[in-house]
């Protein structure tokens, strides 16, 4: 398994890329200033895209279907998680584009080599936040020794409490 796009498995029977390429963007504003270069402010996260490209020869190696498979995900309109083989994580993509050459045709037409485009941009604006645990901030949070400590003994009071007003009630007892 070369990769993962939702359900979809890049592989050698299915399509194997031949190249990955990634180009990631941030957004800056820009203010004209007299006799020197614009000044420039970060505004955001701007565009990440992945292209995955190669060919197949269906008699050999990959699948003409596969190009179909995506191109049914791809009219959901639905984001798909992107994960590589090795379990690193891209976060989550849209199917913006497939291009498809087919060469080498034989006597009915049928393509002996694909070469194929596949564009995917991606829609989460964090890794973290899409997999459920908020933004960086939340993260530094979550290490702090202080927040930790504090999140530790807040929690051990509820269970204390929890317990004796259980001892309590079972006991008949009030407060």
């Amino acid at each position: 398994m070369m990769m993962v796009l939702g359900m979809f498995v890049f592989s050698l029977p299915t399509l194997a890329y031949q190249e990955l390429q990634r180009q990631t963007q941030w957004k800056f504003a820009s203010n004209s200033r007299v006799g020197r270069r614009d000044a420039l402010q970060y505004t955001g996260k701007g565009d990440d895209a992945v292209t995955l490209s190669g060919w197949i020869a269906p008699e050999l190696t990959g699948s003409a279907f596969s190009l179909d498979a995506l191109r049914l995900m791809a009219d959901t309109g639905k984001s798909w998680f992107l994960i590589q083989g090795t379990g690193r994580i891209y976060g989550s993509y849209v199917i913006e584009s497939i291009d498809e050459g087919r060469t080498v045709l034989d006597g009915d037409g049928d393509a002996k080599r694909i070469d194929f485009t596949i564009k995917l941009k991606r829609t989460d604006d964090s890794l973290l936040s899409s997999l459920g645990l908020g933004d960086i901030s939340d993260l530094r949070n979550m290490v702090d020794i202080d927040g930790l400590t504090n999140s530790i003994a807040d929690k051990a009071r509820d269970v204390v409490g929890s317990a004796i007003n259980g001892v309590k009630g079972a006991l008949g007892g009030g407060s």
